[in-house]
């Protein structure tokens, strides 16, 4: 998971604790996302730490407590999404996951792995369609569900579809070989594009759920009521609902 940036546009926010680590609903905002990997399967996370890295690792220590194992990867200088994946290499032996640290979500990640073992491309992205495609890396599909285009935040006359990167990707660990070990690198910016440039295959992957860049005070506010309003269905919400049906049954 992506925890090392600033949140310089959620301050004062942010002036002791890093994005990811913002209260909502009672619990830092990476602890969502934690729970939902540790519920689809995914027990060994690594986490990349730049910016007040204390406050990620005193709340989550080794992982145990949360049912995982944590390994924690320090940059002396932001390195970028795609930088920071290369610094983990030797972390990634098969097929693995990337989730941005601020952005929510609740999608089924289980269908996204499966979905890109079925695929078999070098990616697999998901996708969520948006307002205002020019804030964004918006991707054009084919009918196979193939990205045949990749912009980061493309001018307004130039929007290829409205369909946008959540942020929430399935990699094949040679994908890094397209990224140079200790330069700066973005996965939209950089890497995606030049993936398609070499002729390899990005598939795209419109799934159902909620997903939310909290990238601004007013996108933080968004976050805390769509938890009270439950359309953010966290891990544990879901589990306490499935136990209250099982209770009833």
């Amino acid at each position: 998971m992506l925890a090392a940036g600033e949140g310089t546009r959620l301050r004062p926010l942010t002036l002791q604790r890093p994005k990811p680590m913002l209260p909502l609903g009672g619990r830092p905002m990476l602890e969502y996302l934690v729970d939902l990997l540790r519920d689809h399967g995914v027990h060994e996370i690594a986490i990349n730490l730049h910016y007040k890295p204390e406050a990620i690792v005193d709340h989550f220590g080794d992982g145990s407590r949360f049912g995982v194992s944590i390994t924690y990867s320090r940059e002396a200088h932001l390195l970028g999404s795609a930088g920071a994946a290369k610094q983990l290499d030797w972390f990634f032996t098969e097929p693995f996951m990337v989730l941005y640290g601020d952005v929510l979500s609740d999608i089924d990640l289980t269908a996204l792995a499966d979905q890109h073992l079925r695929f078999g491309g070098l990616a697999t992205l998901a996708l969520y369609e948006v307002e205002d495609p020019t804030r964004c890396g918006v991707v054009k599909l084919d009918r196979r569900q193939r990205i045949t285009r990749f912009v980061e935040k493309p001018a307004a006359d130039a929007v290829p579809s409205n369909l946008a990167n959540a942020g929430i990707y399935v990699l094949e660990p040679a994908i890094l070989d397209h990224v140079a070990r200790g330069e700066v690198a973005d996965f939209g910016r950089d890497v995606f594009p030049a993936v398609l440039a070499h002729g390899q295959t990005l598939y795209g992957s419109h799934l159902p759920g909620y997903i939310l860049d909290i990238g601004s005070p007013q996108r933080y506010r968004q976050a805390e009521a769509d938890l009270r309003a439950g359309r953010f269905a966290p891990s544990l919400a879901r589990a306490e609902r499935l136990r209250a049906v099982k209770g009833a049954a």
